[in-house]
């Protein structure tokens, strides 16, 4: 099995995080150690698919509390789920917010309207819901 850990140097590496980072995550019980190589921390290699999970939590607003209740969570934790799915409306309304962004940017990009702040098909892409 040793032969199929991954150094915390290239955990770091792929991941691109650092290796203060992932001894962080460790100690709050995100992720764990398997073994050493010498006196560095190994990994599996599914210690990957955790990081990019927790990348994405984050960068969807958790908490690294929150992904830690997520990651040891079980199908009969209620309470757990209903933050889930509180938190699953929030993306959502993130999500819709991004992409009237995105589409008013798009818009701006290419509007011959001067100001651009008064063209209507900007003010319809900015404020649809």
């Amino acid at each position: 099995m040793e032969d199929t850990l991954i150094d915390i140097g290239e955990v770091a590496r792929q991941s691109g995080l650092a290796a203060s980072a992932l001894r962080f995550y460790e100690r709050k019980g995100l992720i764990e150690a398997e073994g050493r190589n010498g006196l560095r921390r190994a990994y599996r290699p599914e210690t990957l698919d955790r990081l990019a999970l927790i990348a994405c939590a984050r960068d969807a607003g958790f908490t690294l509390s929150e992904i830690a209740e997520f990651l040891r969570a079980r199908p009969s934790d209620e309470r757990l789920r209903e933050r889930m799915a509180d938190k699953e409306r929030e993306v959502a309304m993130r999500v819709a917010q991004l992409t009237r962004l995105r589409d008013s940017l798009r818009h701006a990009a290419v509007c011959e309207h001067d100001p651009l702040v008064e063209c209507p098909e900007f003010k319809r892409v900015v404020t649809r819901s």
